[in-house]
């Protein structure tokens, strides 16, 4: 029999040592989590609310079935294809483009395949020689873009009200910091509910929506299934290089968090197909391209439980919510503002995990070579991002194509790895690097190895 564990005091790898009801309440938590952005996209481009649930639990189980189950990982909707999209599908008179929408996603179908080309290279070159050019000043500093630049849509979403926003922060940190048991480990639940019973007494909540939402419908629809043109396929395929490199990236970010090196094991080749075949599934259905969320990373951040199966769980409560349009309308009356609060926190996080790669691996920013990579990372990843044209845009075949600040970044930052002399980092890619010691205030010591001497039988 398992011993149960006092939650909130200490990190945990096996959820089911907190019993059946705080899984549960674990993995509503990461949907939480994950909603506000998932459902966002499909809004943006006009693709379908509950396929988009559907296919971002399909996606995350489907991509934790490739990686062994290891990898604590939710798939959610992908900002990184929005440029495509619109350039595929624009709206037309404010209304959806529901004839070019198909044709996107056969663009963003073939683009998922991308993944597992680059996956084929970079297991037979090996990790070692892939990951010289991902040392941890430029994963450290990728994180820490990622953060930075999702950081201002919480803001946006802030502004929208403040007293709400502030209200879901104070709660997040105190339950956090002073909380005791599940108080401690479910901060972000509490904060979104909390804030969002304060709403509804002060009539900031529009509940017009849930009245014209069917109460269970199938969210597949055969109309918005991917078909296929060549001129979309060359405006959204090279969008795949630039979140090849966002998904290293993120995958470095869990392997901080978790003290766990998934870059070695179960290995980024598998990362990279799970995340591959996810975008492909969603897009084939009318769904949009999935990536692994910074979001849910925050939240292992804050609670401390490492257990993929509590992801796993809000899997499955995203593809049951994409049955019941109603309950999804319910949860998108959350006010923006709140959203905006708990992204404030979890945008946060990811950029304080980069800096911790950094003081975990020791990168001495004492050396030029260190300094200016990091700095030419993070000024292209937040100056592109904010520049008047968002990136660098060029054309291929006739079809414009724009690289994001964070794929312009990676790529400033592989290539200045790979010329400027002084290289250190070598990349210990087996048993001792996945059984790295985390930080300090984890509670976790790192665990003793076995003596080869003696054996139990």
């Amino acid at each position: 029999m398992q011993e149960k564990k006092t939650v909130g005091t200490e990190l945990v790898r096996d959820a089911r040592t907190l019993g059946v009801p705080r899984m549960i309440l674990l993995g509503l938590q990461h949907l939480f989590a994950m909603f506000g952005a998932t459902v966002l996209v499909p809004l943006i481009t006009g693709l379908d609310v509950s396929t988009t649930l559907l296919m971002a639990g399909l996606g995350t189980l489907l991509f934790h079935f490739l990686t062994k189950g290891k990898v604590p990982a939710f798939l959610g909707s992908s900002f990184a294809y929005l440029g495509g999209y619109a350039a595929v599908a624009p709206f037309v008179n404010g209304e959806p483009n529901k004839e070019m929408l198909p044709y996107a996603c056969g663009g963003v179908l073939v683009s998922g395949l991308v993944y597992i080309l680059l996956a084929a290279l970079f297991k037979a070159f090996g990790i070692k020689r892939v990951m010289k050019f991902f040392p941890p000043v430029v994963t450290g500093s990728m994180i820490i873009a990622i953060g930075l630049t999702l950081a201002p849509s919480a803001i946006d979403n802030c502004q929208t009200d403040w007293l709400l926003a502030v209200i879901a922060i104070i709660l997040i940190v105190v339950c956090n910091i002073w909380g005791k048991g599940m108080i401690k480990i479910v901060p972000i639940m509490i904060g979104i509910v909390g804030s969002y019973i304060v709403a509804v007494c002060l009539g900031r909540v529009d509940f017009s929506a849930i009245a014209q939402k069917d109460i269970i419908a199938l969210p597949i629809h055969t109309s918005a299934m991917a078909k296929f043109d060549v001129s979309a396929i060359i405006t959204i395929l090279p969008i795949a290089l630039a979140t090849v490199m966002e998904h290293i990236g993120d995958i470095s970010a869990i392997s901080a968090t978790t003290g766990e090196n998934y870059i070695a094991d179960p290995g980024l080749h598998r990362t990279l197909i799970g995340d591959g075949l996810a975008t492909s599934l969603s897009a084939f259905f009318g769904g949009p391209a999935n990536t692994t969320y910074g979001e849910n990373t925050g939240v292992l951040v804050l609670t401390k439980i490492f257990d993929p199966r509590v992801i796993r769980i809000a899997a499955f409560f995203a593809i049951g919510l994409s049955f019941f349009p109603v309950v999804s309308a319910v949860i998108e009356t959350v006010p923006a503002a709140i959203v905006g609060g708990v992204s404030i926190i979890l945008y946060g996080m990811i950029s304080a995990i980069g800096i911790r790669n950094f003081v975990e691996n020791k990168v001495d920013l004492t050396k030029s070579r260190n300094v200016i990579i990091t700095a030419a990372m993070l000024g292209s990843a937040i100056g592109f991002k904010y520049s008047a044209a968002q990136g660098i845009s060029f054309t291929v075949a006739g079809a414009t194509v724009t690289f994001s600040g964070l794929a312009i970044a990676a790529i400033v930052g592989i290539l200045l790895n790979a010329v400027l002399p002084g290289k250190e980092f070598v990349f210990e890619g087996g048993a001792e690097a996945a059984d790295k010691t985390v930080s300090e205030n984890s509670g976790e010591k790192k665990a003793e190895k076995p003596s080869k001497k003696k054996k139990k039988h």
